[in-house]
């Protein structure tokens, strides 16, 4: 999603002070590993420490939205996602996060209202997500418009799974989560299929 975790930690140490970097570096790197073992308030905690002490990285912090909405903290995941849109403001998955952060908080008519813009986000199949949460297609074309490639496989599951979650078809949803989590897309969708991993374990609880 957005920017990898190491491109992120690159952007970090110029923006962080010599001071501060050490220390938000560590609260970084401790928030990810939370969050990859599913303790998504220890993740959600780590990353409010890193905003803390790297106040002016806070936009960069994607992973802090994710970790906030399964930390339950949807009006500080929707604030996340749009303060990210500041700095990313052509992906399609930040508005998909931003949407599924409003509909937990408010209703999925509120969301789909407030859908964040977005710009020319060129992978296959973003632009199908996107009109998948402005309500205009069904997930059968979301999966159609990825075709057979591994990676567009994956985030048509990933996305389909967690719109069809949020909007209450909970039994398809889980199909395409576990779908998505899979070891065959853990390369492809790196850090967004350790997300799928966490969403299922919610979903099987």
């Amino acid at each position: 999603m957005m920017r990898p975790v190491v491109v992120l930690c690159a952007m970090f140490a110029l923006a962080g002070t010599a001071q501060a970097q050490p220390a938000a570096e560590r609260a970084l790197d401790r928030a990810i590993a939370h969050f990859q073992a599913g303790r998504v308030a220890e993740s959600a905690a780590e990353f409010d420490n890193v905003v803390k002490l790297a106040p002016d990285y806070a936009p960069q912090l994607w992973q802090r939205g994710i970790a906030l909405y399964y930390a339950g903290r949807y009006t500080d995941c929707r604030a996340q996602f749009e303060s990210h849109r500041t700095v990313n403001p052509d992906d399609v998955e930040n508005a998909a996060w931003h949407f599924l952060c409003v509909a937990r908080a408010e209703s999925v008519e509120k969301a789909r209202a407030a859908l964040l813009p977005v710009g020319p986000d060129a992978r296959v199949p973003m632009r199908e997500v996107y009109q998948m949460f402005n309500g205009t297609i069904g997930p059968e074309k979301v999966l159609a418009a990825a075709g057979a490639g591994t990676a567009p496989e994956f985030y048509a599951h990933l996305y389909v799974g967690l719109y069809l979650d949020v909007i209450g078809r909970k039994a398809e949803a889980l199909a395409h989560i576990k779908a998505a989590a899979a070891d065959r897309y853990a390369a492809a969708g790196g850090y967004m299929n350790r997300v799928a991993r966490v969403h299922l374990a919610v979903l099987q609880r």
